[in-house]
């Protein structure tokens, strides 16, 4: 075998997940190669790259975030230089009130330790005059923004691609030969192979027993006159897209529907939390869909496999991909080098 044939490590995919992991492996040195079909990269492309420390129907602070949100900052920041590229925008987010009650609620958790760090300010009246459905006033947030995920993704692919380390081709499942303490793929050694599928690891015939679920989402692209520098959400985001006067409005989650395209319920979902969220015009001119991997408790699964030390799993990251995958691809690498522990919580034994 030639030498030019020896990988430290495979990565299959190459989406928000496989690209952490590509350039955190690439900037200490390993040897790696990626796999990937950028054609299947629907979720990552798609995503609005929304990265906010107050989440959810309950507006509760994100998991981990005391520790995601610098280590994210500090990593797209990172890539953004290395690879000469934009796509990294920090940004505050609005979160108008819906009552007197959600508005003391909220300035109660204003002095708690717990949320006071992202809590950039609290409005007790409509803070954008007759443009925001805001009567109660809102909350901003800082620590938030969002991430351009099609250029991201591409400034990672156009930077792997340069140092001859990556291939855009369908992997085979069939070449992949499975020894002690090491894989053949074809021609290529390596010590580790990755899978960072997505909702195709249904297929992967040594990861498939572990529940990574689709949930498809949909969101749309509007264009309006909405220009005041930040964020807006309220049971939708309102995120800005690549050009003046463009945003994207989401998004839904549909765990039933599992059939590709946009649909038309979706689209009626969307314009409704809109139309309650501003009161400006604005015109749909695109409607896009993705399938999300998620799990049953909302939480990653990365780590070995539980017979081949050499087969791992870096998978499961959800809506929440921006934020975590910085993250869990320095706490996977830590791990395989002996220098850290595992997260127990997203630790792939928690379903053996």
């Amino acid at each position: 075998m030639k030498k030019s044939d020896e990988t430290d490590v495979i990565i299959v995919g190459q989406g928000l997940a496989g690209s952490a992991l590509a350039m955190r492996l690439s900037l200490r040195n390993y040897k790696i190669l990626v796999i990937d079909e950028p054609s299947q990269n629907r979720s990552s492309m798609a995503a609005a790259g929304l990265f906010n420390p107050v989440t959810g129907k309950n507006m509760v602070k994100t998991w981990l975030a005391d520790d995601l949100f610098p280590c994210l900052i500090e990593y797209y920041s990172e890539i953004e230089t290395l690879t000469k590229a934009k796509f990294f925008y920090p940004m505050p987010i609005y979160r108008p009130f819906t009552s007197i009650q959600d508005q003391n609620q909220w300035m109660g958790r204003s002095v708690e330790d717990a949320y006071s760090r992202y809590i950039a300010e609290i409005s007790t009246a409509p803070r954008f005059g007759e443009k925001i459905n805001d009567p109660f006033g809102g909350v901003t947030f800082r620590q938030a923004g969002y991430v351009d995920t099609p250029s991201y993704l591409q400034a990672v692919r156009k930077y792997l691609v340069e140092r001859g380390v990556f291939q855009a081709q369908h992997f085979d499942e069939d070449k992949l030969e499975v020894h002690g303490d090491f894989i053949l793929y074809g021609s290529r050694r390596a010590k580790k192979i990755i899978f960072c599928q997505g909702a195709r690891n249904a297929t992967n015939r040594w990861f498939n027993r572990y529940p990574v679920q689709c949930l498809k989402g949909e969101l749309l692209k509007v264009h309006c006159g909405w220009q005041a520098g930040v964020i807006l959400v309220r049971g939708i985001f309102m995120v800005p897209g690549p050009g003046g006067g463009e945003w994207k409005i989401g998004a839904t989650y549909n765990r039933a529907d599992q059939e590709p395209g946009i649909t038309a319920a979706a689209r009626e979902e969307m314009t409704r939390k809109l139309d309650d969220l501003i009161r400006i015009p604005y015109t749909v001119t695109a409607q896009d869909w993705g399938v999300r991997p998620t799990t049953p408790d909302r939480r990653p699964i990365i780590g070995r496999h539980p017979q081949y030390d050499s087969l791992m799993i870096f998978n499961g990251f959800g809506t929440k991909g921006v934020s975590l995958a910085p993250y869990f691809s320095e706490v996977l690498i830590r791990w395989m080098e002996n220098k850290g522990t595992m997260n127990k919580e997203a630790d792939v034994s928690r379903f053996n």
